[in-house]
């Protein structure tokens, strides 16, 4: 068979990989040179954790024990079963963590209760003096997000050996009609296959607007991060804040319940709707984020107020000053919108085998080689 596979983040990349898996032959399209959304403006963090019980929790599972399986053959990826922290500094927050800690599932999904003793043990880069305890997600993993897809090309480059084609700076225009899979790109060049999968993240208009009808069940979610100088100590694990609990559907109960009604978000965490995850690069430095705006037109600049909230939470949790921060920026992906489905599959044209898939929001570095898995599964390849 061959698949043609329109965008080149983290999503259309692990469909392109699954392809490739399976002994097909792959075009890969991707209208820059290379990814420049969401994929490359996260966190890398696989975090199964958090996630809603169900289909949602069995993707998260399966795309984490993906994820290792290519870790080990792609080194490129960075990948590293580090788990999280999510700090807690006071008892309503630590009740949330407990309830977690004894959830039925608690086991499957890596949780387990600890002392600020206990993780300090785990991260001794916890010296915050706020620390209460934490809940650990053993479950939970990073990669490094930034050089993850041209490591994964260059990993099928090699393993294909000619049958995965990368074709960077080629904006695809058109679905052609005909039960072949065929595609028009801004070149003019016609590239036909058995089956074409569109991988297009935040971009919802232009084509896939017209080929879908303007109704699709997701909303663009905008987002600000920051990294920083190297920290010269290592953060074992990633490090979630109690806000976090808000933002996780496995969190939800009368424990939550009792600590939203106890303590509101500050107002700047509650104007950008924020939490704080951390990881830390293999440089060094550290990965800090984040915020949600939901309301469209979204602005083109950031907010210095969002930046100057995690830097004080990161602070009292290590209890120390965070190195200088080298970058900032904002990003802007693709989420379902019925609060159920993992991801948007959509078969495009009645007359030919081609699929839009799209809205994983937050979750797509984390489930990501699963829900290719599905398709591929799906679609018989």
């Amino acid at each position: 068979m061959r698949v043609i596979v329109v965008g080149a983040g983290v999503l259309g990349t692990m469909h392109a990989w699954q392809a490739i898996e399976r002994g097909h032959e792959v075009v890969h399209i991707e209208r820059e040179e290379q990814a420049r959304g969401a994929s490359v403006r996260n966190f890398g963090l696989v975090w199964v954790g958090g996630r809603a019980d169900g289909p949602e929790l069995e993707v998260a599972l399966r795309a984490r024990e993906l994820w290792e399986g290519i870790g080990a053959r792609v080194p490129g990826l960075g990948f590293r079963p580090a788990g999280s922290l999510t700090v807690v500094t006071n008892e309503a927050e630590l009740a949330v963590a407990r309830a977690a800690a004894e959830r039925p599932d608690a086991a499957e999904r890596g949780y387990r209760l600890l002392t600020p003793e206990e993780a300090r043990a785990v991260n001794p880069a916890l010296r915050g003096e706020a620390v209460r305890g934490a809940l650990y997600c053993e479950k939970d993993a990073a990669v490094e997000p930034r050089p993850a897809q041209r490591a994964l090309q260059d990993a099928l480059r090699e393993r294909a050996r000619g049958r995965y084609t990368f074709l960077g700076g080629r904006e695809v225009r058109e679905v052609l009609p005909g039960r072949r899979a065929a595609v028009r790109d801004d070149h003019g060049e016609i590239h036909e296959g058995d089956a074409l999968v569109l991988c297009t993240g935040a971009w919802t208009g232009g084509m896939v607007r017209e080929l879908t009808g303007g109704e699709l069940p997701v909303r663009r979610v905008r987002l600000q991060m920051m990294q920083t100088a190297p920290l010269d100590e290592e953060l074992t694990t990633a490090v979630a804040d109690a806000d976090s609990f808000r933002y996780y559907p496995a969190y939800g109960g009368e424990a939550l319940d009792a600590m939203a009604a106890a303590q509101s978000q500050t107002p700047v965490a509650d104007r950008h709707k924020m939490q704080l995850l951390m990881v830390q690069r293999k440089d060094g430095s550290l990965t800090i984020g984040d915020t949600h705006e939901y309301e469209t037109p979204f602005g083109f600049d950031v907010q210095e107020e969002a930046y100057a909230h995690l830097t004080g939470v990161v602070e009292r949790i290590l209890g120390r000053a965070l190195p200088p921060v080298r970058r900032r920026w904002a990003g802007v992906y693709a989420q379902c919108t019925d609060g159920v489905s993992v991801v948007h599959r959509q078969r495009l044209r009645e007359d030919a085998n081609a699929w839009l898939v799209t809205g994983p929001g937050g979750r797509g570095m984390t489930c990501s080689p699963a829900i290719a898995e599905d398709t591929a599964n799906s679609l018989g390849w």
